[in-house]
C-alpha cells in the first residue's frame, strides 16, 4: 500500500523589511553622512548641514539624488527627502560645484565656437566676483550714523525746549 504524506504546511512568505524611516544624505563639503527623517524638507536639511560646517568650506546649495549613469534628481528647498531605491544616492551639491560646472559647459561651448588657435583670455565666471565691502559702502553707512545722530539730537533739542515753546506761546496769545 502506497504511503500518503501529508501536504506539507503552506510556506510563509516573510514579509519585506519595513523601509528605513531615515534618509542618509552626503555632506560633500564635509564628507560626512547625516541622517533624517524620511519626509523632511530639503532646505530645512541643507540648512542643518551649513551650520555644521567649520572654517572655510563650500556650503551647501541643494541636495540632489545621484546614481551612475542617470540624470541627478534635485530637491528644491519645500521637497522632501525620500529613498529612491538600489543605486540612488543623496549628496550636497555646493556652489563651487555649481560653478565648476558651469565653467565646463562654458568651455564646452567656446571650444565648439572657437576656432582653432591660441585663445588669448578666457574669462573666469570665479573671478567676476566683487568684494562685497566697498570704499562707497562705508561711505554710505558712515553718512547713515551721522544722518541719525543729527536728527536724534535735533529732536533732542525740539523735547527740551518745548516747555519754553509753550510757555512763549501762551504769554503771546
Amino acid at each position: 500500500m502506497a504511503e500518503q504524506s501529508s501536504p506539507s504546511p503552506p510556506r510563509r512568505r516573510t514579509p519585506p523589511p519595513p523601509p528605513p524611516q531615515y534618509v542618509e544624505v552626503n555632506c560633500r563639503s564635509s564628507g560626512k553622512t547625516r541622517r533624517f527623517a524620511a519626509g523632511t524638507d530639503a532646505g530645512f536639511a541643507v540648512a542643518l548641514m551649513n551650520r555644521k560646517l567649520k572654517g572655510t568650506v563650500a556650503i551647501a546649495s541643494h541636495i540632489e539624488a545621484v546614481k551612475d549613469g542617470e540624470e541627478p534628481i534635485a530637491f528644491g528647498p519645500t521637497s522632501l527627502l525620500s529613498n529612491f531605491g538600489d543605486g540612488w544616492k543623496l549628496q550636497t551639491v555646493t556652489l563651487a560645484d555649481l560653478s565648476s560646472e558651469v565653467r565646463n559647459v562654458q568651455f564646452q561651448r567656446m571650444a565648439k565656437q572657437t576656432p582653432p588657435g591660441p585663445v588669448s583670455s578666457v574669462p573666469d565666471p570665479a573671478g567676476r566676483v566683487s568684494n562685497p565691502i566697498s570704499f562707497v559702502y562705508l561711505v554710505k553707512i558712515i553718512f547713515a550714523f551721522v544722518l541719525i545722530f543729527f536728527l536724534g539730537t535735533i529732536f533732542t533739542l525740539f523735547l527740551d525746549n518745548l516747555p519754553a515753546f509753550i510757555l512763549f506761546l501762551k504769554s503771546i496769545i
